[in-house]
C-alpha cells in the first residue's frame, strides 16, 4: 500500500481554473488600462516565473522538500510495518486452519478482518497526516518565494508577475519574460 500525496479533490481543481481564470481577466484589465493610461504603448512590464523551478533549485527549497521525503518515508515505513504484521497473521491463520476448531478458526477471521479495518483507518490517517504536512510545508515556502519574486520584481520594475507551470495561467510566454533563475539567485543568497 502507498501513500497519496497531493490528491486533489474536482472541487480542487475547478477552483484553481476559476481563480486562474480570474487572474487572466486581471491582467488583461491591467494590460488595458496601464497601456491607455501610460505614454508610451507597451510600457507595461511583464514577468514570468516557474515556482516549481525556484522549488528544484534553491537550497531552501531543497530542504523543504528533503524534510517533506523524510516525513513521507518515516509514515510509509509505519505502513510497512503494519502491513507485515496483517499479512504474517493472514499467513498463520491459513497455515492453521486445519488444526483450528470452527469457533476457533472463526474468531481468528473476525480478529483478522478487524485489524484489516484498523490497518485501512492508519494508512487513511497517515495520507492525511502527509498531506497536511504537504499543504503547511509548501504553503510556508511559497509565501517565502512572493517576497522574493515582489522583490525582484521592483528590481525590475515589472507590474505583473504570472505563474508559469500546470497550475499557473501561462501557456506560452517568451523567455526573456521568464524571471525565475533571478528570483532562484536571490533566494539563495538569503531567503527572507
Amino acid at each position: 500500500m502507498k501513500l497519496e500525496v497531493g490528491s486533489r479533490s474536482g472541487r480542487g481543481k475547478q477552483v484553481n481554473v476559476l481563480v486562474s481564470w480570474v487572474a487572466a481577466m486581471a491582467v488583461l484589465l491591467l494590460v488595458g488600462g496601464c497601456a491607455a493610461t501610460s505614454s508610451a504603448p507597451g510600457s507595461v512590464r511583464l514577468g514570468v516565473v516557474d515556482s516549481q523551478k525556484v522549488l528544484n533549485e534553491t537550497e531552501a527549497g531543497k530542504k523543504v522538500m528533503g524534510s517533506l521525503n523524510t516525513f513521507m518515508k518515516n509514515r510509509q515505513s509505519l505502513i510497512e510495518l503494519e502491513e507485515k504484521e496483517l499479512k504474517r497473521m493472514e499467513d498463520d491463520l491459513v497455515k492453521q486452519t486445519s488444526v483450528l476448531s470452527a469457533n476457533a478458526k472463526k474468531e481468528r477471521e473476525d480478529q483478522l478482518r478487524r485489524r484489516a479495518m484498523e490497518f485501512q483507518q492508519k494508512v487513511n490517517e497517515l495520507n492525511r497526516e502527509v498531506q497536511d504536512k504537504q499543504k503547511e510545508v509548501l504553503e510556508g515556502f511559497r509565501e517565502k518565494v512572493e517576497k522574493v519574486v515582489a522583490k525582484v520584481a521592483q528590481q525590475f520594475g515589472l507590474l505583473v508577475v504570472i505563474e508559469k507551470g500546470r497550475s499557473g495561467l501561462t501557456v506560452y510566454n517568451d523567455s526573456s519574460l521568464d524571471i525565475s533563475a533571478r528570483v532562484i539567485e536571490e533566494f539563495n543568497k538569503g531567503a527572507p
